[in-house]
């Protein structure tokens, strides 16, 4: 079977469509032997070529224009053109940006409905069309890969697409994610982000629907508990500015009180999340809504207790190893983070079960039915004569 694969993503490792395409196409590599894939790249005069792909991965380097244009007569027109050129037997977009008309069977990831759930994300007549474009694509594709049941919910929900079209198929964390530490190494790590010796950790966006506005009212309870003994660190880029997506946080750290008790860790180099889970007294993600919730599971696998929200997809994911509450109790959250830090039994038991919860999820498992995915379509094309 030849894959042809929409790489747009690949150089951007740090958001969750890159991790995504970078471990699927390793693994799809790695562990499927009859698998030929072509990796179809839009290069631009800003835009390098694929960083580190897998050796057997054929690499095809498209010129795009850049800019968001660039961007969309790649995905409508240059990639379905390169993928009918090389002869795909089935073509992956892996991320919500699929074409109209493709000439192969085509399956497209949705992660979540982020942008169509919350309008915030939406303003501009730009957004409002580029969310019609490519949900009129999802619905034209031969099959439609999401990453929980909570997704393919809001799916069929949504944008009308019915269930028989759609596979939820968990996500994994890299092996990298471990509870193991080279003490040296992660002390390095420490020092690079200025880390306090004990923290709370949050990791990832700052997008209203993060809800890291509520987390912020939550460390207030924690804070009168244990002053600033455990500071709450916030990893991830830091919004430059507020807006209609992102909140004035620093005006509500003011408000709360609470510059002496937040730490901004800013942005974390991928190989170096590891460190900063396992450091943490633990993990707080308080998300209104999620496609999957890859942070949890990472900090789980590391050996951190989690205390998330119990929206969307996060339950799936964290099962009954973790705390998930409303995500506007904010009184809960505080007191859930306080048991993690005063109950060193509870936080123990914690440990053990989201490892536990974690082994679960597996690139493995989640290669094997994204194969067998793109055999069913190949296989329905091949007996109808249609994609």
């Amino acid at each position: 079977m030849h894959l042809a694969i929409n790489g747009f993503f690949w150089n951007q490792p740090n958001t969750g469509s890159g991790q995504y395409i970078r471990q699927l196409v390793a693994h799809l590599d790695k562990l499927v032997s009859d698998l030929r894939i072509t990796l179809v790249y839009p290069q631009s005069s800003g835009r390098r070529g694929p960083e580190n792909p897998p050796d057997n991965v054929e690499i095809k380097l498209v010129k795009v224009s850049p800019g968001h244009l660039g961007k969309v007569y790649f995905e409508q027109i240059l990639f379905p053109r390169v993928c009918k050129a090389v002869a795909a037997d089935v073509v992956h977009v892996p991320y919500w940006g699929g074409p109209l008309q493709s000439p192969a069977p085509l399956v497209v990831t949705i992660h979540d409905l982020t942008t169509v759930l919350y309008r915030e994300y939406r303003r501009g007549v730009k957004a409002r069309m580029y969310n019609a474009l490519i949900s009129a694509g999802a619905r034209s594709s031969s099959h439609i890969i999401t990453d929980s049941k909570a997704s393919r919910d809001d799916i069929v929900e949504h944008l009308g697409i019915s269930e028989e079209q759609i596979t939820s198929i968990y996500l994994a964390a890299r092996e990298d994610f471990k509870p193991e530490a080279d003490l040296l190494l992660d002390m390095a790590i420490a020092q690079k982000y200025a880390l306090p010796e004990e923290y709370i950790l949050y990791l990832g966006g700052y997008g209203l629907h993060k809800n890291v506005t509520a987390l912020l009212r939550a460390f207030t309870y924690v804070q009168k508990a244990l002053g600033t003994d455990y500071p709450l660190v916030l990893a991830g880029t830091k919004p430059e500015k507020q807006s209609n997506s992102y909140p004035d946080y620093e005006g509500l750290i003011a408000q709360l009180d609470l510059e002496e008790a937040v730490h901004w860790a800013g942005f974390i180099d991928e190989e170096d999340k590891p460190t900063l889970y396992r450091r943490a007294a633990s993990f707080v993600f308080p998300s209104m809504y999620e496609g999957f919730g890859l942070p949890p599971l990472e900090a789980m696998s590391c050996g951190a207790p989690v205390v998330a929200s119990n929206s969307s997809s996060l339950p799936e994911v964290i099962g009954s190893a973790g705390f998930t509450l409303d995500p506007n109790d904010h009184r809960g959250m505080g007191g859930s983070i306080i048991a993690t830090v005063v109950q060193e039994e509870l936080a123990e038991e914690m440990r053990r079960k989201g490892l536990e919860q974690a082994a679960k999820f597996t690139w493995k498992r989640t290669v094997a039915e994204t194969v067998g995915v793109y055999q069913k379509v190949v296989d329905r094309a091949q007996v109808t004569g249609h994609r």
